[in-house]
């Protein structure tokens, strides 16, 4: 197989629908236009000559904050705005790079709107979506650095939170960063050949960017990891990293970090499409899923498929549903990569127990039901029940059970705990899909778990719990300490 060809993939992640496209637009030394005086005018005339554009205003009249602008702005902003005290006209449109506008009603805008597109001049008449080519978002600003977002006039209030909520993660120091990176982008294509090495090293940038430790020879300290980085081997590294039961909000920054830094993508089949959205462009992905029942990829050719990447110079992403280090066969993976001397890294995730808990507020182990939890495999190779757990152990009723991959099997688990003493009314629950949109749920009983595979079914992923934490936490019983004996 030649590892660097995609397979073929059914339901690849694609670009969800943009309700505006986000253009950033040069406007230095361009002439714009903008025809009123109010104060959203003066907002607009503001931010144009803040992009360096010359801008001509055409207004009777100015509000106070428009002539405060004109008074008060540094020398060579105030430069780029000229007042023109008289109404706009057609002919002052000609050659503009972009015309906005504060039309006190519809029949003034339709004439502004209609005067510019003649000219062929892109226009926006200010709170009136009917007249506008574009629109202006809110800004986060930290120049060359600059954030804007848009709910293309839904929610402006929305707009302005979002903007807060960004302006307190990015630090102020961004804006000189963002300038030495400017600086020494030339230095450092010229050093470093390779893209997968540039991007080793602008990884390390924005590291030092967030982090606050580099002092006043941060320059220095680059440069030199340049060089280290000229002279060194292709960087090829796998990281297994846990994508979480599906729901894309529980992944964790470390994980997304991998996913925005990986050349490729090796991905389960259970790995959400809203996990996978959140992976560099350009990132190569490829479905290697393993389903029972269904045809699958070796995981024998897996792990060649890493070596050959990684060895190949390659920033290797294995993503994997739920936590690698639980039913993952991270073990395996790691084993072969130790073997021939890759890199590896583990990225934790939530595992499906974990999510299952939380979406019906259950403690695994309440202190009045549970001193211990246990995740147990619902399978064996072979298909059948595990020959090799200690069921008796697993029958205790002052434990939580999880069993994954168990839904094939679920009414033989229930005759075997029952077999093994638990009592046929401990609750139990089933659920598929957790944490999706697509999550079903059975509460039921151990002597009832056949009945409730029936109802969820096992085509998706399944969760079998065991144990009195299943009891409706609105219950006395759920709410009922242990014995004094059991407990202490």
């Amino acid at each position: 197989m030649d590892v660097l060809q995609q397979p073929r993939n059914d339901n690849p992640a694609r670009m969800e629908p943009l309700a505006k496209l986000p253009v950033f637009w040069a406007l230095e030394g361009k002439r714009c236009v903008v025809a009123g005086g109010s104060d959203a005018c003066a907002w607009k005339a503001e931010l144009l000559a803040a992009c360096g554009a010359h801008v001509d205003v055409y207004a009777e009249a100015l509000s106070d904050t428009f002539k405060d602008l004109l008074v008060r702005e540094p020398e060579h902003l105030a430069a780029r705005l000229v007042h023109h005290s008289r109404h706009w006209q057609k002919v002052g449109l000609r050659g503009a790079a972009l015309a906005i506008a504060d039309c006190d009603d519809d029949a003034e805008a339709r004439l502004f709107f209609d005067a510019a597109r003649e000219m062929g001049v892109p226009v926006n008449v200010i709170d009136k979506p009917d007249y506008c080519q574009f629109q202006f978002g809110s800004i986060v600003n930290r120049s060359p650095v600059v954030v804007a977002i848009s709910t293309d006039g839904a929610a402006p209030i929305l707009a302005q939170t979002i903007r807060r909520k960004i302006e307190t993660l990015l630090p102020r120091t961004l804006k000189s960063w963002a300038e030495l990176a400017q600086s020494m982008r030339g230095t450092i294509n010229g050093l470093l050949e390779t893209a997968s090495k540039r991007r080793l090293f602008w990884e390390k940038f924005v590291d030092m960017a967030f982090d606050g430790s580099a002092g006043s020879d941060a320059e220095e300290q680059l440069l030199r990891a340049a060089r280290g980085l000229k002279s060194a081997a292709a960087p090829g590294r796998v990281t297994l990293v846990g994508a979480g039961p599906g729901d894309a909000e529980l992944l964790t920054l470390k994980a997304v970090r991998a996913l925005q830094a990986a050349d490729v993508i090796l991905f389960d089949d259970l790995v959400s499409a809203e996990v996978l959205e959140l992976a560099r462009r350009e990132a190569k992905r490829m479905l290697v899923g393993k389903r029972g029942g269904r045809t699958s990829c070796r995981q024998e050719d897996i792990n060649e498929m890493m070596v050959k990447l990684a060895k190949a110079g390659k920033r290797v992403v294995r993503l994997k549903s739920g936590d690698p280090m639980i039913f993952g066969r991270a073990g395996e993976e790691i084993a072969h990569l130790d073997r021939e001397n890759i890199p590896v890294d583990i990225i934790p995730g939530i595992t499906a127990a974990s999510a299952m808990a939380s979406r019906l507020g259950i403690s695994l182990t309440h202190r009045n039901h549970a001193q211990s939890v246990r995740f147990i495999t619902g399978h064996s190779r072979h298909g059948g029940l595990p020959t090799d757990v200690d069921w008796a152990s697993v029958a205790d009723p002052h434990t939580t059970t999880v069993f994954y991959m168990g839904g094939r099997t679920a009414p033989l688990i229930a005759d075997r705990l029952i077999a093994e003493g638990l009592s046929p009314e401990t609750p139990a629950l089933i659920m598929s899909d957790a944490s999706r949109a697509t999550e079903r749920r059975w509460t039921g009983n151990l002597a009832t778990i056949a009945e409730g595979i029936g109802v969820v079914g096992y085509d998706n992923p399944v969760l079998i719990a065991v144990g009195d934490v299943f009891a409706d936490r609105h219950s006395s019983a759920y709410a009922a300490p242990l014995p004094a004996a059991a407990s202490s």
